[in-house]
């Protein structure tokens, strides 16, 4: 196959990977930087040209890394592709959907898969409303922009809760008010879903004194055996957002597994370091099953 890998840095481990992978298996991979691509857009012959003036095509599958700030480019330049012809590992539809904190939360809700308690209005007029409907304190807020634990708070006490509400507010800003599970203790699982399955599964536990637990702000990953129900809403959630690769976040609570969020391209690193699973490999291996399938309904 000839491979596309889309995203912005070359040198981040996951990419590395995953090009590594597709050459182990014998594809031809070429890493394309979103900001260096534009696109003529037409019906007859649309084309996707590169810095240097190069036209990109014959291309059979594109797998896009595309980081949250590059979203709304990146789903252009992947639409792009699907209009020549490409299998995407993930569709632009699909990210789109996960990358909207809030869309997302609505349509895993319309799938009747379990999330925290979440609360969502435009009006500081509201606060003490809103801190009622998520069982008020302790309960987190988050920024509706915000990535890798970057944008999200904690409010221990009704007056700090109304404090940090009111405080994003003035600033214009969408926020997200959602119940705090107060059982997970600082932790969450990453399900790593390709398909209609969990390949590899860690324990994400947050450093001292912190709640969150991405890795990016210092937790620590270890092996989990996750549950056949945890296992199935992983999946489920993947399905919901129409994502064929995705890192699904699941909370342990008194109640059964929550999804926290459905993250469109994964890191790979802490999975695979804790893990020791090939994760890149199956990604690869996951592609060619989707190329050979638009091959045969051709």
């Amino acid at each position: 196959m000839r491979i596309v890998l889309l995203a912005s840095n070359p040198e981040l481990y996951s990419n590395k990977r995953i090009m590594e992978a597709a050459e182990k298996r014998g594809h031809q991979v070429r890493f394309i930087n979103i900001e260096q691509c534009f696109m003529n857009i037409c019906a007859k012959n649309p084309e996707i040209h590169y810095h240097d003036g190069q036209t990109i095509s014959e291309v059979d599958v594109v797998i896009p890394r595309i980081k949250p700030a590059m979203t709304l480019y990146g789903n252009a330049v992947l639409r792009q592709f699907e209009l020549m012809g490409a299998v995407c590992l993930n569709t632009p539809i699909a990210i789109s959907k996960s990358r909207d904190k809030l869309r997302s939360l609505q349509i895993l809700a319309q799938h009747k898969i379990d999330i925290p308690t979440t609360a969502f209005a435009h009006s500081p007029q509201n606060t003490k409303n809103i801190i009622s409907l998520v069982g008020g304190a302790p309960l987190i807020v988050k920024l509706l922009e915000g990535t890798q634990g970057i944008g999200v708070v904690l409010a221990e006490t009704q007056k700090a809760s109304e404090s940090v509400i009111r405080a994003f507010k003035m600033l214009k800003t969408h926020i997200l008010v959602q119940q705090f599970i107060k059982e997970s203790a600082g932790q969450d699982l990453r399900c790593f879903v390709i398909g209609d399955k969990v390949v590899g599964a860690v324990q994400r536990t947050a450093s001292d004194g912190d709640f969150r637990s991405n890795l990016h702000l210092g937790g620590i990953a270890e092996v989990v055996k996750v549950t056949p129900q945890e296992r199935k809403v992983a999946i489920l959630a993947a399905k919901a957002m129409g994502l064929h690769i995705a890192g699904v976040d699941v909370i342990r609570s008194d109640t059964g597994p929550k999804v926290l969020e459905v993250n469109s391209s994964p890191g790979i690193q802490g999975i695979e370091t804790a893990t020791k699973i090939d994760i890149a490999d199956k990604m690869i291996e996951y592609a060619e099953k989707l190329f050979e399938k638009k091959q045969q309904k051709s």
